[in-house]
Formats: structure tokens, sequence, C-alpha cells
């Protein structure tokens, strides 16, 4: 457990109002009744709640030391024997969040994305830590990376399941390994490996997407293609410009040689803001085996300020799918950097004090929760008569921390 630094403030805000007070204290009661069976004993069982408590606070800060206050005990060890030495399964919490969002949140027109982020650690002592690129700071940075699948719906996106990604260094030195607490079977597994991974314990637990999409890091995956094809599991995948489409040409010298009316102009969805227009085409891949029903394309995306600057997708899915479907298809990628800003913003995501393979485990899937209840508390806020759920929550209403 890493050293924690003992915060100045101290205050918890409150909430809105006595009725919102009430909505959100009943589900979260729930939440808690749902989790209770995977604590063998009272005090984590708990805390636990006292931890998802403290995460949906607005206090700034949700340290050890933060969380702890907000409890009312006087020290952090009683969080840190949770996040470290406590009896609990994270992944059988994993699998209750999923069971959450499918009971509160299922949408039949979802999108499952597979994306990552990185952790910004100093040092060298927390798991899965090295200079790698992050793209939270947009450069190679000490951190760890995280790899997620978000399940994005119109109630709004949430994260339903993640990974740590090791390092090679890591996996090959058996001190820091020990040191950590990483466990014999976990090896350097390519991220998109980790993501077809994330993909099978998804659609195991019953989650149902109509598309799959990710970047270029996952979409160029053979693999990963090859078993969503398998599936009959749509997609929109970004490969990158080197792509081979057919048996020599690259994706950029394809799209390159396409006359000037195949560009339509689209909206890929509403972003901060407005509308994100840029221009599309694309082609079929009649060569390329399909499902009855089923068929290929290349996909190109092209921005309207620098058209030098295009960005290429593989799609598969129903032949009668049209380029305006893909295309917000596509566009719904970004919902996953909203989820990565919301759960960082809102529920500390990031803020962990960890340095154990469990630890990192156990706080990320608490944070994970806490993110699906806030998208659940506010989709029924949305639904109540104006007047009837009381205001607001203060960082609803723009007021999220970075």
């Amino acid at each position: 457990m890493a050293p924690q630094t003992k915060p100045t403030t101290k205050s918890l805000a409150p909430f809105p109002s006595a009725a919102a007070l009430h909505t959100w204290a009943a589900e979260l009661d729930a939440v808690a009744a749902t989790l209770g069976p995977r604590f063998e004993r009272a005090e984590p069982r708990g805390r636990v709640l006292a931890y998802l408590t403290g995460l949906l606070s607005t206090t700034e800060r949700k340290n050890g030391w933060q969380l702890a206050e907000l409890a009312g005990e006087a020290t952090p060890d009683g969080m840190q024997r949770l996040l470290s030495t406590a009896h609990w399964d994270a992944d059988a919490v994993r699998d209750d969040l999923v069971a959450y969002v499918l009971e509160h949140l299922a949408d039949p027109a979802a999108v499952l994305v597979l994306d990552e982020t990185g952790f910004v650690k100093k040092g060298t002592k927390s798991v899965g830590v090295a200079p790698q690129y992050c793209g939270t700071v947009g450069k190679i940075a000490n951190c760890q990376i995280g790899v997620f699948l978000a399940y994005a719906t119109r109630h709004g996106p949430v994260l339903l399941d993640r990974a740590l990604y090791l390092p090679k260094d890591w996996a090959e030195d058996a001190a820091r390994r020990a040191e950590a607490g990483v466990p014999t079977e976990a090896s350097c597994i390519p991220k998109p490996t980790q993501g077809k991974q994330l993909l099978e314990r998804a659609f195991a637990a019953g989650v149902r997407a109509a598309w799959v999409t990710a970047d270029s890091i996952y979409g160029g995956a053979y693999t990963l293609r090859h078993y969503l094809e398998e599936r009959e599991q749509p997609f929109v995948l970004a490969v990158q410009s080197t792509q081979r489409v057919g048996l020599s040409a690259k994706a950029a010298q394809v799209v390159a040689a396409w006359p000037a009316e195949a560009w339509q102009r689209l909206s890929a969805g509403e972003g901060s803001q407005g509308p994100r227009w840029y221009d599309w085409a694309w082609m079929p891949m009649s060569w390329r085996e399909a499902p009855e029903g089923m068929a290929h394309w290349l996909l190109a995306r092209r921005r309207l300020s620098k058209p030098s600057e295009l960005a290429y997708y593989f799609v598969f899915g129903p032949a009668d799918v049209t380029l305006p479907q893909v295309v917000q298809v596509a566009g719904t990628r970004w919902q996953v950097e909203q989820a990565f800003e919301l759960a960082k913003g809102e529920v500390g995501l990031d803020e962990y004090e960890v340095r154990t393979w469990t630890g990192w485990y156990r706080h990320l899937t608490l944070a994970m929760f806490a993110l699906a209840y806030l998208t659940v508390v506010r989709r029924r806020a949305r639904q109540e008569p104006e007047g009837k759920g009381g205001r607001t929550h203060r960082k609803e209403r723009g007021q999220t921390r970075r």
C-alpha cells in the first residue's frame, strides 16, 4: 500500500435536496444489498458502502484519508484493508456490476467500446507502472495503462470491465511481481488480446450490443476482428492507413483513388461544441466472405479543416446498413472518453493510492460501480416530472472536477 498524505480539506458538501437524497440513498442501499453477499464479515460489508459513498461524494479528493474521514474514521487503515487484505473477489463484484447495468441500463442499440486510459504515477513500485505512451497526457509518461470495455447507451456510457496492462519488464521481474502481488498466471498480454478477453466475458455474461467499436490498436488485430466475425457481431473498427485491403493495396492507397463524389458530409454525433462534422466515404469489400445478410466495407473519414488527415475503418455488419448509420457507430467511440472523464472527475477512478495488483483491481471495480450507479440515478431523475426530483447534483450542472 502506497504512503498517503493527510488531506487539508475535510468537509463534505451536502446533497442538493431531501427528495434527491432519498432517491440516491435508496438506490445506494440497493447496491449495498447486492454486494453484501460478496463480503463474509460485517466490517468490510459496511466499509464497502462507506467507500462507495465517499467516491460518490462531492469532496475534492478521494484518497484513503479523505474517504476515511467522510466515514467518520480517524485513520485510513480500514479503507486500506478493504483494498488490500479483506476477503472479497473484485471479479465477482465486476460480475455484479455487469448484472446491475443489464438490469437498469440495457439497450438493444448499445455499442460496446474498447479503449484504454493511462494513470500517471511517480516512482517504480505501483504495479505495471513504466514509461509508456499515456493518452491522458498525450506523450510518453511514467504511468499504468488500463484496458476498458465501455457500454455506450442512450442513457449514457458506463464501464463494464477492466484489465491492467503488464509491461514486459514487469512480467519478467520476479521480485517486482512478488512485491506488487502479481498473480503467477498474469503475463504481458497484448492489449488487443486483453480487449478480446473483456468482450468474451461480457458476451458470456449476457451483454448484447448492436455494434462493437475501437481504435486502431484493437481494430488492427486480425484475431479480434475474426472473433467478432465468427460471432456475427457487427463492428466498426479503426485501422491504420497501412492496413492491407485485399492482397496488396493499403487502405490509404485505396481511399486516395476514390472520386470526389464518393464523399458525403455527415455528423458523427453531438460533441461538446455541437455536431461533429466530417466527410465520409465507403466501399464494399465484396471479395471478403460473410454470412448471409452480412457484408464488409472499408470506411474513411476526412477532417474538414485538414482534408489530408484521414482515418480508416473496417466495417462488418448487416448488408442493408446505411452510411449514416455506420457513421453514428464510429462516432460512438468518443463516448468512452466521456466515461473516462466522468469516472475520473466524479468518482475518483484515478485517485487511488495503492501499489498492488489486488488494490488496483478493487479500487477500479468500485469506482466503475459508482459510475454505473450515477448513470442509473441520473436516468431516473430525467424521467421524473419537473419539480419532483429536487435540484440536480452540482457536478451534473457542469462543475465536474478536472
